[in-house]
């Protein structure tokens, strides 16, 4: 309906697989400028985990063991209204972290990008996955998005997009904009054989 919509694929250590995890377009955020995954300087994927899934991946090493505290108290009333047209009613918390997974370009101190000739750094910014806490900021990891031994240090790509027609810009055009669209070509076809006495009695 909304045009666009995204997978990601990667191996999810709790699992012990690969996985390929639908993500609605608003858990995914790109620059405004972005024309494709490909050329985007960012890309950050909103990810809601429950305390004990988070537990689990500090306890595996694949965040860094801090205390978060206990998962703050959000009230969206976009999603509230969401949730009440879609006629589910939420009793309650959940007990979801929200954290960012951030997929950027970085020059990181101590692991700069060094000329292979004087073995100074060229100040280019290489791809890293920072992943932080949304609530309190907090670091969980920085890991490196790249080959080691790859020259080019070219970033992996996790994210797939599905788009149901090509759109002008990052976004696809889905269904609601092609009925849209033709609804109000209709209407000024109709109002223009009115003008003109086609319809007339």
């Amino acid at each position: 309906l909304s045009g666009s919509t995204f997978k990601k694929v990667y191996y999810d250590d709790l699992l012990g697989r690969a996985v390929s995890k639908f993500i609605p377009a608003e858990d995914l955020v790109v620059p405004y400028s972005a024309t494709s995954l490909e050329d985007a300087e960012a890309v950050i994927h909103v990810i809601r985990v429950s305390q004990n899934d988070l537990r689990k991946q500090q306890i595996n090493g694949f965040y860094k063991d801090i205390d978060l505290g206990e998962p703050p108290l959000q009230e969206d009333q976009i999603k509230q209204k969401e949730l009440e047209l879609e006629g589910i009613q939420q009793n309650g918390t959940e007990d979801m972290f929200t954290i960012l997974e951030m997929h950027v370009n970085v020059d990181l101190d101590g692991y700069e990008d060094v000329n292979p000739e004087d073995n100074e750094p060229t100040g280019i910014q290489l791809p890293y996955i920072i992943t932080i806490d949304e609530a309190n900021g907090k670091v969980l990891s920085i890991r490196r998005n790249f080959e080691p031994n790859d020259p080019l240090k070219k970033k992996k790509d996790y994210f797939v997009h599905y788009k149901f027609l090509p759109g002008m810009g990052f976004y696809g055009l889905g269904l609601i904009h092609m009925i849209g669209g033709l609804s109000r070509t209709a209407t000024i076809a109709l109002r223009q054989l009115l003008d003109a006495g086609t319809l007339a009695n």
